[in-house]
């Protein structure tokens, strides 16, 4: 039965031959080494059967069957590599949200601090913002609740909800005499992926933190943003993807293709040939043929690398920084049903334009960068890296792992920043700084969209 799912669109071809095999005759399908194979398979379940029943009968405290079921359920998919896995119906929601990147809530940032939870910053136009909720204010109970014994998950948790609702909150302000009684109506909050701004007055920065359903459309709002301010003397773009973790392949796809006219953007392949799909480029440089410098580092994974890839690969733009984390494969985001969670099943590899896997050997920048990192973080700012992961789908050649991961909070010490702004400058040449594409080059017809998620 093929099910249908929010994220992951089956192609009408996919469809057709899961049907065709479906209502094949088995004996027709199926060799005798198959059938010694499948029956093996049933001899394994029976097995499972066995030693289930043993636990529910034998084990020294009742257990609960659905916790068993999930637990086992969760063991077989780990067994399979590091990302694929069972998400019960509360992590299947969970993820949702991240990945759409809105949701019924405040509009603030937070984090805990002694058992507390602080305002980090709120959300321009959103109920907190617009209520005067401001950085460093300290939030001490929810709906008169106190927040203290809460984990930071569970006092998120609280504070969304359906839009409209009401939430009271008690702050506790330095410099205020008494707590302040807030009462807020929960909007729609739209999570800020990209995030932009003018650097050295020519250059435009944009830093993409995750690549949810928001990420395209931001990147295009700050990119005419920074038009509008820097003008003529716009020398050209600096996008950051250091420590993003990835997100959604389609949201990988679209915003290669903001700074490119032609060309295959990323491929991915399944255990059947037939399963590959290739995506390209349409015309439109939003960039208007601009220098990039794109930085990353051993944090930049999945959708990063796919954009770092298609870019590299194009000669469109440079990269600075240290080597990515090098996850190259593609899960699939498979519901279960109502209440019963969803898979999150490896279906396949990526390749870059070139037709390289970067399966866990990650992209290895035009021009290394490494940062000085203080003496007291030295041994907490190199990521490992997918070839570290216990289970990892095997590269095809020398598996690489290791990579520097560490920002500097003050741009005036982010040395692969002040690369990126030499480069534009021309203070710096790199042999493989971009070019800018010709006009008249002709885009390929594009694949239908495909919502995987590369994670």
């Amino acid at each position: 039965m093929m099910r249908k799912t929010s994220i992951i669109l089956l192609s009408a071809a996919t469809g057709a031959a899961l049907t065709l095999f479906v209502t094949q005759p088995r004996a027709v399908l199926m060799g005798s080494s198959a059938r010694a194979a499948t029956a093996d398979t049933y001899r394994q379940l029976n097995l499972f059967g066995d030693v289930f029943e043993r636990v529910r009968s034998d084990y020294v405290e009742k257990p609960d069957d659905s916790k068993l079921v999930e637990s086992a359920i969760s063991g077989m998919l780990a067994g399979l590599d590091p990302h694929s896995s069972y998400m019960d119906a509360k992590s299947f929601r969970d993820m949702q949200v991240q990945t759409r990147g809105e949701f019924g809530g405040l509009g603030i940032e937070v984090t805990m601090e002694d058992g507390l939870i602080k305002v980090v910053s709120p959300i321009d136009d959103t109920p907190a913002s617009k209520a005067g909720i401001l950085a460093n204010d300290i939030i001490t109970t929810l709906d008169d609740e106190p927040v203290q014994g809460l984990t930071l998950n569970q006092a998120v948790e609280k504070m969304r909800g359906p839009v409209n609702t009401k939430i009271r909150l008690k702050i506790i302000r330095k410099g205020a005499d008494n707590p302040i009684d807030v009462t807020l109506v929960r909007d729609n909050i739209r999570v800020r992926s990209v995030r932009a701004h003018v650097e050295a007055d020519d250059i435009g920065y944009i830093r993409i933190t995750t690549f949810n359903e928001q990420t395209t459309e931001g990147l295009k709002k700050e990119i005419a943003n920074l038009q509008n301010q820097i003008g003529d003397k716009l020398k050209g773009y600096v996008i950051d993807l250091r420590n993003n973790p990835g997100g959604l392949l389609e949201e990988a796809v679209t915003v290669s293709d903001s700074f490119l006219e032609r060309g295959e953007i990323v491929s991915t392949r399944g255990r059947n040939p037939e399963e590959t799909q290739r995506r390209t480029a349409h015309p439109g440089d939003l960039t208007k043929g601009k220098p990039v410098i794109v930085l990353i580092n051993g944090g930049s994974a999945s959708a990063s690398e796919i954009v770092a890839g298609a870019l590299q690969d194009h000669k469109r733009a440079t990269l600075v920084g240290t080597r990515s984390f090098g996850k190259g494969s593609v899960q699939t985001i498979i519901p279960l049903g109502s209440g019963n969670g969803a898979l999150r099943l490896t279906t396949a590899r990526y390749y870059t334009p070139s037709g390289k896997s970067i399966q866990a050997k990650g992209i290895v920048p035009d021009i290394e960068v490494l940062q000085d990192v203080p003496d007291e973080l030295k041994s907490r700012t190199d990521t490992k890296g997918e070839a570290s992961l216990r289970g990892h789908l095997k590269s095809d050649g020398d598996e690489k792992t290791g990579s520097q991961s560490y920002v500097p909070p003050d741009p005036k010490d982010d040395k692969a920043l002040k690369v990126a702004d030499d480069l534009l400058h021309g203070i710096k040449s790199s042999s493989s700084a971009p070019a800018a594409p010709a006009a008249d080059d002709k885009a390929a017809a594009d694949k239908p969209a495909d919502s995987k998620a590369a994670n």
